[in-house]
């Protein structure tokens, strides 16, 4: 049985939404498709729902599983990991991995920037309240800690789970769209084929090819289908963009580079908000593509926090893409006959730019300049010098983008350029919405046009989170609070430390012990303690008594000190003020029966004529403790560990020496590049108004299907039942429409809602039984796709220490299915086959065979070429193959599929009959019977 729910971005959806998250539930096992974060700038009630229904699921999931590296698809993964106790297994394409923990560190670091955010402990819901704030921040360790915890697959790589997801096979392959996208392929032995295949891109582009599922596609063969994902059980897909016709790739790269050129040509500026991770690939590719054959001079510049360390992990991802990178080599040595000075000058030039020598030439972007703010970039590079901008993110919310359009758009003969039209309400999409207005009827976004550049002209409001430092009086405020901070902690680590000292002068004082002389003198000593314990139990018993009168009167130059707990008290003998603190003067006494009260007395049960009686804590004892192990001798083990580390560090070489120095100064520099100390700094908020005078133009390079390609890969996909999400009511409703109208499409299509389940099958119980190993070694198994099937005749037998019953072979004497229908045997001291009497024979049915899979005649037809046979289609489902020429009767027979599950060849026998058997034998797995 399959239950699917999607938790956001459904088929219904009012709005469109960037977020994906889907629960697939086969069975009893809960399959979490996508973990994708909504923007946070928008505290609409859908996000709320959203986080709501994913918290309470998160717990009971098994699986999650992700297609793509950017916040839409892994955003939310690490909050829900560390706070939502989200901690079942995860898997994903390895670029997938290292692409999602790129966007969601440069996401986060931007919001941190902006706003004052509570500690991640106060950010937890408790007893049902809600957070004081709506965003879901994870810290940096949660962040590379879920991450970290992700299994990483290679396409085409089946993987069997274990545990509750037994049995469950699940295979990744590539979607296009971006580095490492991935379409999951989820085989359940209960539940069949499901294919997950959303955000795909059917079309080549500079750093990836097309996604898997058309590869196969030649004008010859006439279908594209790739096999393995080719009629499954359920297919999920998306229909966000039906309705879009997109303009040829030509097109859209020369109208953007067109508007990049003039603007700078014109001596102003260009900025285009782009993502952190996934499609900023493509742009740099194209850019600096655009910039070494033009010569350009302008710099481009990328205002990311983690663009650098981005493309450094993207150089090592090179076999992952496609297009242009698989054609492109790296950089190889210099011609070993070149000149000692042509040698000197290529080792100078790697020494220079280590990354030159990694990945292919073009993810070098020797154009490309990296900062990681826009003060930095206003430092570098003046407001009024022409320059290239991407800036994150590509939604305009928050962040580097942010900042730089309202000081960027306010100057006629700038340009601002989207590449993505972003989630609804952000600014990007109002942006987005007033360009297309301005567009010509049919020059509008889905219609096959590019469009063209516009001055909006127009006044907007803008809310500008940002961070300042503190000046004056709020700056000396701080500064007092923070020293007054400093003083009290190094007050407690004296205090701290100083009663530290003395517990280890009163262990060095009892460790002493060793010495019988110090031993019997210390022995007096603690009797001395003890009669002066007793006396002055006795002196509280009699207030009128002399000693008493004098212990009152020599009050002045004595003290006490006393604590109740643990049946431990502290006296000190007669002395001045001085001996307060002196630990030589003060001795700790113990007794064995913990009595709350004053040090030395406390109340008895019993009450005497004259009053309540008094009562002594009793039988004190001194506890000797001697720091010695079981032998009797004292270790130190942090001397142990400085000899040994003393020792390794004479054992090394001074080159080791050396290079362990250098690099440790080497990581301090990096260390306060990366992390310059930040001056005391608040958060404000602002509104303002800024004038757009700017050209504002929208050119499609977000990389995914169009409403042509989603209608042409569905039905050639066939699948048996259908899932639609991620798409609006008329995107869902031109799909719908689209299906109806194919003759062989299912109609079996379902378009469930946000939090709507819709369920599929029926429940199917399982049972596990292990396999004798004598008959394990008697099967003969075939192969089907990813799975192998053999025939098993056996009997089941339960045996007392274990609990999972096992199937052996069945005994000689047993009854197989052949014999049951044929005839009887007697078995005794000899056995013999009784012959019916008669002319007749009784009729024995022989074993048959069984055939296990979907015969395609186009599959067949390419694999009959491939040895030499001539195949061709004659009428409706019928393939003639011939091995001699077009009237060579003899030689020729057809394969024909007569019903469900039934095929015919037909033909005389000879050569080809029996090629072309063997070949529809093996597109099947045959399961031989017993």
């Amino acid at each position: 049985m399959i239950i699917f729910t999607p938790l956001s971005a459904s088929a219904r959806s009012s709005t469109t939404t960037t977020a994906l998250a889907y629960v697939l539930q086969l069975d009893d096992v809960k399959i979490l498709l996508d973990c994708g974060t909504p923007p946070w700038n928008l505290d609409s009630p859908e996000s709320r729902d959203y986080l709501e229904k994913l918290q309470e699921v998160a717990p009971s999931v098994d699986l999650v599983l992700f297609s793509h590296g950017d916040l839409a698809h892994v955003g939310l993964y690490p909050w829900a990991h560390a706070r939502w106790k989200l901690q079942a297994p995860a898997y994903s394409a390895l670029p997938v991995q290292s692409m999602g923990r790129m966007a969601v560190v440069e996401d986060v670091e931007a919001i941190k920037a902006e706003e004052d955010l509570s500690p991640p402990d106060t950010e937890m819901e408790v007893d049902g309240q809600q957070p004081p704030t709506h965003k879901r921040v994870p810290t940096m360790q949660e962040i590379h800690i879920a991450f970290d915890s992700i299994n990483t697959l290679r396409y085409s790589e089946p993987t069997h789970l274990g545990g509750k997801c037994q049995g469950i096979t699940i295979t990744p392959f590539s979607a296009g769209h971006t580095l490492g996208g991935t379409i999951w392929k989820i085989r359940s032995p209960t539940s069949g084929t499901i294919v997950y295949a959303v955000d795909m891109n059917h079309m080549k582009e500079r750093h990836l090819d097309g996604t898997v599922i058309l590869r196969s596609m030649s004008a010859a063969s006439g279908s594209g289908v790739f096999e393995p994902l080719a009629r499954p059980d359920v297919f999920i897909t998306d229909a966000e963009r039906t309705l879009v016709v997109t303009p040829r790739r030509k097109d859209r790269d020369s109208v953007f580079l067109d508007i990049i050129n003039r603007t700078l040509q014109s001596s102003h500026s260009v900025l285009v908000p782009c993502d952190a991770s996934t499609r900023i690939l493509e742009l740099l590719v194209l850019l600096d593509q655009y910039w070494t054959f033009q010569k350009l001079s302008h710099p481009i510049c990328l205002v990311s926090k983690t663009g650098h360390e981005m493309l450094t992990i993207v150089r090592s991802m090179v076999e992952w893409m496609g297009g242009t990178m698989s054609k492109d080599e790296a950089p190889t040595s210099l011609d070993p006959n070149a000149t000692k000075t042509q040698k000197q000058k290529k080792r100078r030039r790697d020494d220079e730019d280590e990354d030159a020598t990694i990945g292919p030439t073009a993810l070098q972007f020797k154009h490309v300049e990296f900062y990681t703010s826009p003060a930095a970039l206003l430092a570098a590079h003046p407001q009024t010098t022409p320059k290239l901008i991407l800036a994150v993110p590509s939604t305009l919310s928050h962040g580097a983008s942010r900042h730089l359009f309202t000081e960027f758009v306010s100057t006629p003969g700038n340009a601002l350029v989207l590449t993505s039209i972003g989630d609804h309400g952000t600014l990007s999409h109002t942006l987005f919405q007033k360009w297309n207005e301005y567009q010509a009827e049919g020059n509008k976004w889905g219609q096959g046009k590019v469009g063209q550049p516009v001055t909006l002209d127009e006044t907007m409001t803008v809310k500008l989170n940002s961070k300042v430092p503190l000046e004056g009086a709020e700056l000396e405020e701080y500064l007092r609070k923070e020293r007054l901070a400093k003083e009290k902690e190094a007050a407690q680590r004296a205090a701290n430390a100083r009663a530290q000292q003395r517990l280890l002068e009163a262990d060095e004082g009892e460790s002493d012990d060793e010495d019988e002389s110090e031993s019997e003198g210390e022995e007096d000593d603690d009797a001395l303690s003890v009669e002066r314990s007793l006396a002055q139990a006795d002196i509280n018993d009699d207030p009128t008594s002399s000693d008493a009168i004098g212990r009152r009167a020599g009050a002045t130059g004595s003290t006490g000190r006393s604590g109740g707990g643990g049946g431990m008290d502290w006296m000190t003998s007669s002395g001045g003020a001085g001996d307060q603190d002196d630990p030589a003067s003060s001795r700790q006494i113990s007794f064995d029966i913990y009595l709350k009260g004053n040090v030395s007395k406390a109340a008895g049960f019993f009450k005497s004529s004259s009053g309540q009686t008094q009562r002594f804590r009793m039988y004190p004892y001194i506890e000797r403790k001697r720091r010695v192990d079981e032998y009797g001798e004292t270790l130190d083990i942090g001397a142990w560990l400085r000899k040994g580390k003393a020792l390794e560090e004479d054992a090394e070489s001074e080159e080791v020496k050396e290079a362990k120095r250098k690099k440790m100064l080497e990581d301090e520099e990096k260390r306060k590049k990366m992390d310059p100390p930040e001056p005391p700094s608040k958060f404000v908020t602002a509104t303002i108004d800024v004038k757009v005078r700017c050209w504002v133009a929208y050119v499609d390079l977000e990389g995914l299907n169009d409403g042509r390609a989603v209608k042409m890969i569905v039905p050639q996909v066939n699948p048996r039942k259908m899932i639609v999400v991620h798409a609006t009511s008329e995107a869902t409703d031109a799909l719908l429409q689209s299906c109806a109208s194919i003759r062989s499409m299912t109609q079996d299509i379902f378009t469930p809602g946000i939090g709507e389940s819709i369920t599929i099958g029926q429940h199917t119980n399982t049972f596990s039984i292990s396999l004798a190993d004598t008959l394990l070694a008697s099967l003969k198994m075939s192969q089907l796709e990813d799975t192998e099937i053999g025939f098993v005749y056996g009997r089941i037998v339960s045996h007392a220490n274990s609990t999972i019953p096992v199937l052996e072979p069945a005994s000689a004497s047993a009854t197989t299915p052949s014999a049951q229908s044929g005839t009887e045997t007697e078995v005794g001291e000899s056995t013999s086959a009784v012959v019916p009497n008669g002319p007749t024979r009784a009729v024995v049915s022989l074993p048959r065979s069984t055939l296990i899979g979907d015969l395609k005649l186009t599959v067949l037809r390419s694999r009959l070429k491939s040895i030499g046979i001539e195949a061709e289609f004659a009428g409706d489902g019928v393939l003639v193959c011939s091995g001699g020429g077009s009237g060579d009767m003899e030689q020729t027979v057809a394969v024909k599929k007569t019903g469900r599950g039934k095929v015919t060849v037909e033909g005389s026998t000879g050569d080809i009959y029996f090629a072309v058997r063997k070949e529809v034998y093996g597109l099947h797995a045959r399961v031989a019977a017993v």
